[in-house]
């Protein structure tokens, strides 16, 4: 198990690693990199363990087992452990992981998730390491986001050992449904918002973000994610009166006419509204889940109604809020014989606006990575990111940095890997930056 292994690598004294002649690490942070690398093969033990242990969103029980085997993880750590139960909004719950440090640094909330989006259905379900690759690591939720969970137990191992963790006041929030929320979301998010209001420092730890060319990003910024439901309805006649003053346009014409003015007149930087699905005629329903539409008409009636939804991302509240307001005054310009509405749901993802504390967060940690002798993060590009949990708690905290997890691929999907390097990588990372925040008084 690990908490064996791991106690037994913590009560051997860790020595100093070889850095560069021009790093700036202190005493203590640089017995980290060492730290890191002598317990890389218990931490990708621990990793093939929560693995092989099914936790889709749906999967209750899974969820809580792997909860369970996180918790017993971190706890030799000096973590105490709370399992927030989620019962009412259909989800299995979250863990919540604190360690009291001095009350004087900076107060840190490390955000990752339980689940995966491969519930018990999926044939893909194991653990493997890549036989032309040793350093591929191949399994359902591997990198999103088992392997962040990898790297925040390698980094907070080191610190302990390193003895940099003593001082740190830490919120660790592990969501069990960050793949498929819980409803309502106000209640699924609860528990994040309120560490968000307690911490000064949110950290993402998601996956890396990497170009074509290796090259490695921080997110300092990321999109906001909602969903839309437009309804059109006309008059339904006689199609050789279609246009005319007495029968109108008809649904469909008026589902266009506003859907290619959004397209033509409300594109802007960081905006992107998607249609997700649509249907239209005499008649037109779309379910409970806003996934399908049921729609039937004839050639020689006019369309009475149409049904579109989609999704609506932006990168601040006030693009947010001009946009809306933009499209839903394109609704309102109806064509002869035609009603619309537009209805934007209240469940959704809002936007990790950028702030200059953020990418100065990023800076401080290129500076780690040159004290490290690793390579400097750039500076990610919003609209290639979906939402993240993150997103709810940046308001709150002083800054915030995404992607501090693993460099890996094919994610929600069958073949999704990690490179395990990346988990020493980013763990030597976090952890000397952690153990920097912790002496950082409070502003």
């Amino acid at each position: 198990m690990f908490t064996a292994r791991c106690a037994a690598l913590l009560a051997f004294p860790i020595a100093a690693a070889a850095v560069p002649a021009a790093a700036q690490l202190s005493p203590a942070e640089q017995r980290i990199p060492a730290a890191v690398e002598a317990e890389t093969e218990t931490v990708e033990d621990f990793l093939e363990e929560i693995v092989n242990v099914n936790s889709g969103s749906l999967n209750v029980e899974g969820v809580r087992r792997v909860g369970q085997m996180v918790r017993e993880a971190f706890e030799p750590l000096g973590f105490t452990a709370e399992w927030i139960d989620m019962a009412e909004t259909g989800r299995a719950g979250h863990l919540v992981l604190t360690h009291e440090g001095s009350g004087e640094g900076k107060r840190m909330l490390l955000i990752g998730h339980l689940d995966t989006v491969f519930e018990p259905d999926s044939p893909f379900q194991r653990y493997e390491l890549d036989p032309d690759d040793p350093n591929r690591a191949i399994g359902p939720g591997v990198a999103d986001d088992k392997g962040g969970i990898a790297v925040l137990l390698s980094a907070l191992s080191a610190m302990k050992a390193a003895g940099t963790l003593a001082p740190a006041d830490i919120k660790i929030v592990l969501t069990g449904d960050e793949e498929r929320p819980g409803s309502p979301l106000d209640v699924a998010r609860r528990d994040l918002i309120e560490a968000g209001r307690w911490a000064d420092v949110a950290l993402g730890f998601e996956g890396l973000s990497v170009d074509a060319d290796g090259l490695e990003y921080g997110t300092i910024a990321r999109r906001s994610s909602t969903s839309w439901t437009l309804t059109t309805t006309g008059r339904q006649a006689h199609s050789s009166g279609v246009f005319s003053d007495a029968s109108g346009y008809g649904a469909i014409y008026e589902m266009v006419r506003i859907l290619d003015d959004w397209r033509s007149d409300v594109r802007e930087g960081n905006l992107t509204f998607n249609v997700g699905v649509m249907g239209g005629g005499t008649t037109a329903e779309i379910d409970d889940r806003g996934l399908a539409i049921s729609s039937s008409g004839k050639t020689n009636v006019i369309a009475q109604t149409a049904v579109a939804r989609g999704g609506l991302r932006t990168l601040t509240p006030e693009q947010d809020a001009d946009v809306r307001a933009k499209m839903q005054a394109i609704v309102a310009l109806n064509l002869p014989g035609t009603d619309a509405e537009l209805v934007f749901s209240d469940d959704g993802y809002p936007a990790m606006a950028p702030k200059e504390a953020n990418r100065a967060l990023l800076g401080e940690l290129n500076e780690v990575s040159r004290d490290l002798g690793l390579p400097e993060l750039g500076e990610w590009d919003p609209a290639r990111r979906g939402a993240a949990d993150i997103s709810f708690v940046s308001e709150y905290v002083d800054a915030a940095l995404a992607g501090m997890a693993t460099d890996g691929g094919n994610s929600h999907a069958p073949g999704e890997y990690v490179l395990l390097d990346s988990i020493t990588r980013q763990a030597k990372r976090m952890a000397v930056l952690m153990s920097r925040l912790a002496l950082q008084p409070r502003d």
